[in-house]
Order: structure tokens, then sequence, then C-alpha cells
């Protein structure tokens, strides 16, 4: 059995409902899948001695978890004051007008079409409910509107997809750009480095005690594809199915429509970077 503390991030054993930090509840979706794991974490952030809490990312549309959510903070003497998305996908967005109106909650995001209420969320914003303090990092790259949030207070990050605890992201093409998201985990390199930060609470699976080398992972791993990806283009595979065969070959079939994405962002960063010849056909 490999010791967890050995693989990259350091995920802690198992991924449960319940804290992770002292101002950081985990309320565990479910809606496990290969795409989402163990499921869709949805997170109840608070100052401890605070009434009010925040709640990111209320999941998929389904009552039983969104109600389940509105319990777990009422449990613990709080009430929800505020919705966040990291970003527009069903498992974590699509319940979110619901959850606003079990709870009375505006919904911000950075995509308007997701918000309820006026304000949205933006690079430099610090969102402050019950003394509680959240940094807006903007992280595009799985997604053109995702967003990463510093809560300074645990030394943590909340990264919705951008990193996730177990395993590498999609970049979903065409929305998802790889070079933003290279540009993305590098900036969360610098929370770790400059900020000290040092625990990840990701959208699916474990929290990561070890954020820089999450990062530093992540980074390792988007070279070593990109370097797969122009091997193979040079050995003939032109399409992106014929490459997700060829660089994907070990890697579980089902996987392999969310693999086609991220190597079609591959293959537009290396046709962008003058690496490969543009291609006449998909």
């Amino acid at each position: 059995m490999t010791d967890a503390a050995s693989l990259p991030g350091q995920p802690r054993a198992a991924v449960v409902s319940g804290p992770a930090t002292a101002r950081a509840v985990n309320v565990l979706a479910p809606n496990a899948s290969p795409m989402t794991l163990d499921g869709t974490n949805t997170w109840i952030v608070s100052e401890p001695d605070s009434d009010l809490a925040v709640v990111i990312d209320p999941g998929p549309q389904d009552e039983g978890h969104l109600r389940n959510v509105v319990a777990t903070a009422e449990r613990s003497g709080k009430r929800v004051a505020l919705t966040l998305l990291t970003h527009g996908h069903p498992d974590h967005a699509e319940g979110a007008l619901r959850f606003a109106e079990l709870t009375g909650t505006r919904v911000r995001a950075l995509d308007p079409a997701l918000r309820l209420g006026d304000e949205g969320l933006g690079a430099g914003d610090v969102v402050t409910v019950g003394g509680l303090e959240l940094r807006v990092v903007p992280t595009p790259g799985h997604t053109a509107d995702s967003l990463c949030f510093h809560l300074p207070a645990d030394r943590a990050v909340l990264t919705g997809d951008t990193i996730l605890g177990r395993g590498t992201t999609v970049v979903a093409h065409p929305d998802g750009r790889l070079g933003d998201y290279l540009d993305s985990l590098r900036r969360l390199r610098s929370l770790t480095v400059d900020d000290g930060v040092h625990t990840v609470l990701p959208g699916h699976g474990p929290v990561l005690d070890d954020a820089q080398g999450a990062v530093e992972f992540y980074l390792a791993h988007r070279a070593h594809r990109l370097a797969q990806v122009e091997t193979a283009v040079e050995d003939g595979h032109r399409s992106p199915a014929d490459v997700v065969a060829h660089v994907y070959a070990d890697v579980d079939r089902s996987l392999w429509p969310a693999a086609e994405l991220s190597v079609r962002a591959q293959l537009d960063y290396l046709e962008e970077h003058g690496i490969i010849e543009p291609r006449t056909t998909l």
C-alpha cells in the first residue's frame, strides 16, 4: 500500500464530510463518478466564532445534498450568508439557484450568467463575511471562468477543479486553454511560496497538505504530456482522437473523451507557440 504522504500533494487518507481546517468544513455531494471522483466537495467556510458562513460550490441539483449543506451549517450555529462559485460546471453550480432559495443568499461568480444579484467576482476582490476573509484568485484554464479562493487565516486555497485531490484535471477545450492553465498554476505556486499556502481544499478528492508539491506535480505533468503529444504528432498521429489513443493508451477508455478535450487544448498550444505545424483537419 502506498503511503499517502509520499503521493503528490500529500493527500489525506480519505474524502470525508466534516472539518478540514479551522475554518473549512466539507459536505460531500452524492455524485461520485469517474469524472467527479468521490463526488463534489461543497465547502462551508466561516470564522470559528462567527454565526455567518460562506458556501463555495453548492454542487449538483440534488435537494437532499443542498438541504444537508444548510443543516450542517445550522448544526454549527451558523447561517449561510453568501454563495460563491469556482466555475460554472453543473457538478459545482447546477444547484446554486435552488440553494440560494433555501438560504436567501446572493450567488457571486465570475460569469454573469451564474450570478444571483448585482455583484460578481474578479481579480483582486476580497470577500468578507462575519470576519472571514477570502481573496479571489483568477485561475482560468480548466474553464475560462475558473476561480480559486485564498483563505489566508488557514494558509489554504480552495481550488475548485484547477487542482484536484487525486489525479489531474481536464483543460476543457475550447473554453479552457492550456496557456491560461499553466499561468494559473504558476499563480498558485506563488501563493505557496510568497503567501505560505500549504493546504489545498479541492473541488473533488481528498484535501492536500502539501500545496506546493501538488502545484509542482501538476506543472511537471503538463510538461510531460505536452512532450508526449508533440512526439505523437511527429510520429504521424495528427487527429486528436489518434493522439489520445497513442498517448493515453494506459488510461481507462471511459476517460478518453475528457482526455481528448485536453489533447485539443495541447495541440492548440503547440500550434500557437510554433512547435508543430498548423493542422488542416481536426
